[in-house]
């Protein structure tokens, strides 16, 4: 896991009684930093030992179910993997919705389909219980220094109420609109990133082709319009040939197609990230699917 880079400063708030399910590389991270603010915090992960590893280094308490998790929490907080693990944390009979108190808000992180974000809040609002879909940018290392950006769909009460929390973990937390418009948020970020990572990764190709210095030439663009985090975190990692860090090709894979299903029912024309999609799956096909997505160079270099 990335050292974080500086000690974190967190939000002043009172002491609250949280859930967190889901301990992956951006959930265990994001977990510890609520209980660093002083949070009673409840986790929960499909792993039990992973679960235990978390209160063994950061204390708290661990849960069986996201039921027993989520029993007595004025916020839980969810990320997952996809549509179905959400489901599978959210409902049924041992998911969270049948553990929380009337009042209490649901938060998930999961980077899923708008449809399934307008579905959980319909199923909380039912029982008398809030959700907001708030999926984040900013990877691994944004969760372990506590720099991500939480983008949200919900109503403002709930969202007004679980910043504060968020922000124990990020630098922006932004209500974009109702339910769903966090998740639609992240499909145009994730558009946005795979365009300019083979834009980043043509150009690299080409001005080595060219016989170029390439570091020399990527300090310079950088400081004009060509400017971005992708080029100044990526350019010189693409150049020296190290993809194993960062965010997944095989994530990147499923969040792109979140994007295509939604273009394809709203009439979007997205040619550069279908185009995107299909050399990503090259990539996966080739073994690459944990490598870093700006691996997209190897197509072009190999």
């Amino acid at each position: 896991m990335p050292a974080m880079n500086s000690p974190r400063s967190y939000e002043s708030a009172p002491a609250r009684r949280v859930a967190f399910l889901g301990l992956g590389v951006m959930g265990h991270p994001m977990a510890g930093h609520l209980a660093r603010a002083g949070h009673a915090v409840t986790v929960y992960n499909r792993s039990a030992a992973r679960a235990a590893a978390w209160v063994g280094e950061h204390g708290g308490a661990g849960a069986a179910t996201p039921r027993a998790a989520a029993a007595g929490a004025e916020v839980v907080f969810a990320c997952v993997g996809n549509d179905d693990d959400a489901r599978s944390v959210v409902l049924g009979p041992e998911g969270a919705y049948a553990g929380m108190a009337a009042g209490a808000i649901f938060v998930d992180h999961t980077t899923a389909s708008a449809a399934l974000a307008r579905e959980l809040h319909a199923a909380a609002r039912e029982r008398g219980l809030h959700f907001v879909d708030a999926p984040v940018s900013g990877g691994q290392a944004g969760a372990v220094n506590g720099a991500l950006t939480v983008m949200c769909g919900g109503d403002a009460a709930p969202f007004d109420a679980m910043k504060p929390l968020a922000m124990n973990y990020a630098r922006a937390v932004t209500r974009i609109g109702a339910s769903g418009a966090g998740q639609l948020a992240k499909m145009v970020n994730q558009t946005c990133i795979a365009g300019l990572l083979q834009g980043l990764a043509e150009a690299l190709a080409f001005g080595r082709r060219a016989g170029l210095d390439m570091p020399l030439v990527l300090d310079v663009i950088a400081q004009g319009a060509a400017q971005s985090w992708q080029l100044e975190q990526r350019g010189p990692t693409m150049l020296e040939g190290r993809f194993d860090f960062g965010f997944a090709v095989d994530w990147m894979r499923k969040d792109l197609g979140l994007v295509l299903d939604e273009a394809r029912r709203n009439g979007a024309q997205l040619p550069v990230t279908a185009l995107v999609d299909q050399f990503y799956a090259e990539l996966q096909a080739a073994g690459g699917g944990r490598d870093d997505t700006s691996s997209l160079i190897r197509r072009l270099t190999a």
